[in-house]
Order: structure tokens, then C-alpha cells, then sequence
């Protein structure tokens, strides 16, 4: 559960709730008049673009007997899949 905070608490020490936020990964919901108004909560961590490159490079590699199972697998799969009848989903 998230802290409850009223606007007033937070007004008078916003620096300190802003790095509990930011260091802590604290979020908080404020309050005013006793109702939930807003929430102050860390956003979600994400990776640039301009650094996947260098992620893609460093995950592990198959090796050519297991890309040769994968690609096997994956023939497969589309086999039974192209097999399959398209079912009506609004079909009751």
C-alpha cells in the first residue's frame, strides 16, 4: 500500500518526498479534504534506444546446434499452426 500524504505535508517538505521518490522508490498518494487527489511515485525505469545495440550484443548466443533445434521448432509450430482451422471468435 501506498503512504497517504496530505497536499499541505508534502508542500512543506517536497525536497525530501521527491528524493524518497527518486532513492528510495517510494510512491505516495495526497491527499486533500481526506480524498485522494494525485500520486507521486518514481517513473518506470526504461533503456534509450540508442543503447540497444550494445544490449543486443551482449546477450548470450545460440549455439549452432541449438539454433538448428530453434529453427526445427519454429518449422514446426507453422506446420501445426497452417494445419489448424481459423475459428469464428463471434461465433456462439
Amino acid at each position: 500500500m501506498r503512504t497517504q500524504l496530505t497536499v499541505t505535508e508534502v508542500v512543506r517538505n517536497f525536497a525530501e518526498y521527491v528524493n524518497r521518490v527518486v532513492y528510495r522508490r517510494e510512491s505516495f498518494v495526497l491527499l486533500r479534504g481526506n480524498r485522494p487527489v494525485a500520486e507521486l511515485r518514481p517513473l518506470p525505469a526504461g533503456t534509450r534506444l540508442g543503447d540497444l545495440p550494445g544490449l543486443l550484443a551482449s546477450l548470450p548466443r545460440l549455439s549452432p546446434g541449438e539454433a538448428e533445434e530453434l529453427a526445427a521448432d519454429v518449422d514446426s509450430a507453422r506446420k501445426d499452426l497452417a494445419q489448424r482451422e481459423v475459428a469464428d471468435p463471434w461465433q456462439s
